[in-house]
């Protein structure tokens, strides 16, 4: 199977975000487009758009950046709540259609200012039961006419859509990722998504997720294609293997400087994916080849909590066996973020054009 790298846009008013220092542009549509466009000259599939209340509306800016580039493919980041299943599926199908089957959307689930929005905050059980919902009624919309659906949270009657998806081949519709590492998490990406996010865990962790997924996909009866599997994860690239680990340690030091108290004993874990990352730190700096774990002690959260550091081949020997468990979707990213698009776009994404050594 193909693989799919994809870079990250951050889609954030304030600068500053994970450390980038540029100021000039920040969080407009040309800085959003330099960034997407260099993307596609550098061997990107396409990129993540960050999603949260409190920053630009994400569809919005994917549309536009679809309109002002040619191959860039966007990972529209949307939340059921903020949405509702047929509009979105209407929003989503309009734009994979102009786009000419560029669309890619990352269902997220997890905890946000819902209240700032007009949508109400349930119970984690609740919670994922609507998203499974979610993804049911966009999916029978983009593929079936005259959908009648009647769930607890959600519902259509003699629903058809129109215009319907890009189709092309195999594909009718914008592939549909998703994350979570909870059981109820769990359970909708095995029955329903197309690919399963991972954040960076070590080797073992995501093979025993992997296979649990697979088991869990069977004995829920899945109906649609085998799941697939994606990493989303900080990729620190530099020319030789002693300057990416320099880089590395200055770049954790100065985060350490800028944070008071150590995110173990400030952060309240949440989300059981986050909290699993946050434990690695606890068992070695350094874990497989090159899994930094320093950075989830102070403040990096999400894919900023821990990195693969190294020189290009380093950090590609470490994708690889990431590849060999089974993982086909890689969303890398670092800062900052125009400079590293180059850097680890010509440098280790090239490496993927060759065979691996022996």
């Amino acid at each position: 199977m193909n693989l799919e790298f994809l870079w990250y846009i951050p889609n954030t008013v304030e600068p500053g975000h994970r450390g980038d220092e540029t100021k000039d542009g920040w969080g407009t549509l040309d800085f959003s487009t330099d960034l997407a466009r260099t993307a596609e000259r550098h061997g990107w599939g396409g990129a993540l758009i960050g999603t949260g209340w409190g920053r630009p509306d994400t569809f919005t800016v994917a549309t536009s950046l679809a309109a002002r580039t040619t191959t860039f493919k966007p990972l529209v980041a949307i939340r059921p709540g903020y949405w509702q299943p047929a509009h979105f599926a209407s929003a989503a199908a309009t734009l994979d259609q102009l786009s000419g089957g560029r669309l890619l959307v990352n269902i997220v689930s997890g905890r946000d200012n819902v209240a700032a929005y007009g949508d109400t905050e349930g119970d984690q059980s609740q919670r994922y039961a609507r998203t499974r919902e979610f993804l049911q009624i966009v999916r029978r919309l983009w593929t079936e006419e005259n959908v009648t659906f009647h769930g607890d949270h959600f519902g259509v009657e003699g629903s058809t859509l129109a215009p319907r998806p890009y189709r092309v081949g195999d594909r009718t519709h914008p592939r549909l990722y998703f994350g979570g590492a909870s059981d109820a998490a769990e359970r909708v990406s095995a029955a329903e998504a197309d690919v399963q996010l991972f954040w960076g865990e070590p080797l073992a962790g995501v093979a025993e997720r992997i296979d649990r997924l697979k088991t869990l996909s069977q004995s829920l009866g899945r109906t649609h294609a085998p799941l697939e599997f994606g990493l989303r994860i900080t990729t620190l690239v530099r020319d030789t293997t002693e300057e990416a680990w320099r880089d590395a340690e200055a770049k954790v030091a100065k985060m350490a400087q800028n944070q008071r108290v150590p995110r173990s004993d400030s952060y309240q874990r949440q989300a059981v994916g986050q909290d699993r990352l946050l434990a690695l730190a606890e068992q070695s700096e350094v874990l497989d080849s090159c899994l930094y774990t320093a950075p989830g002690r102070f403040g990096g959260g999400g894919a900023g909590t821990t990195w693969l550091v190294g020189s290009p081949t380093d950090v590609a020997d470490a994708l690889r066996k990431y590849q060999e468990l089974g993982i086909t979707h890689f969303i890398l990213s670092d800062t900052p973020y125009k400079q590293e698009i180059v850097r680890v776009g010509d440098q280790l994404l090239s490496l993927f054009d060759e065979p691996a050594a022996a």
